[in-house]
C-alpha cells in the first residue's frame, strides 16, 4: 500500500510533468507566432483581427510557459492560458479545424491552476495582512 508521502510525491511529480508538458508546447507555439511563421501569419491574417493580435497572443503564450516552470508563478500562467485556449478553441471551430487539441491544453492549463490553488490563498492573504499593516 502507497503511503501518503508517496502519494504526494506522486502528485508532485505529475504535476511538474503536466507543466513542463505545457511549458514546452507553448515556448514553441508563443515563439512560432513571435517569429512570424508563416503558418502563424496566415492563420492570424484568417482571424481578420491583423497581426497585432499574433504577437499579443505569441507573448501572452510564452510569457505564461516562462511561467510554468517558476513555483511561484506557475498558478499564474496556468490562468492566463485558460482564456488563451478557450479563444483557441473558438478559432478552431470556426476554421472548420479539430478543437480537440486545444480542448486537451485547455484541460491541463486548468488542472495545474486548480492544483495550485492554494496559491491564491496565499498571496491573498499576503494583501490583507499589508493592506492592513499600512
Amino acid at each position: 500500500m502507497p503511503t501518503d508521502a508517496t502519494k504526494k510525491t506522486a502528485a508532485r511529480v505529475a504535476l511538474w510533468i503536466t507543466q513542463l508538458v505545457l511549458a514546452a508546447m507553448f515556448l514553441f507555439a508563443g515563439g512560432a507566432k513571435l517569429a512570424g511563421s508563416e503558418k502563424m501569419v496566415q492563420l492570424f491574417a484568417a482571424i481578420g483581427w491583423g497581426q497585432w493580435f499574433r504577437y499579443f497572443t505569441g507573448a501572452v503564450e510564452l510569457s505564461a510557459a516562462v511561467a510554468l516552470l517558476i513555483p511561484s508563478a506557475a498558478l499564474f500562467g496556468a490562468i492566463l492560458l485558460v482564456p488563451t485556449m478557450i479563444g483557441a478553441t473558438i478559432a478552431n471551430l470556426a476554421f472548420g479545424q479539430s478543437p480537440a487539441p486545444p480542448i486537451v491544453l485547455l484541460l491541463l492549463a486548468v488542472a495545474v491552476a486548480w492544483t495550485r490553488r492554494h496559491q491564491l490563498q496565499a498571496y491573498r492573504g499576503g494583501w490583507i495582512i499589508r493592506r492592513t499593516v499600512r
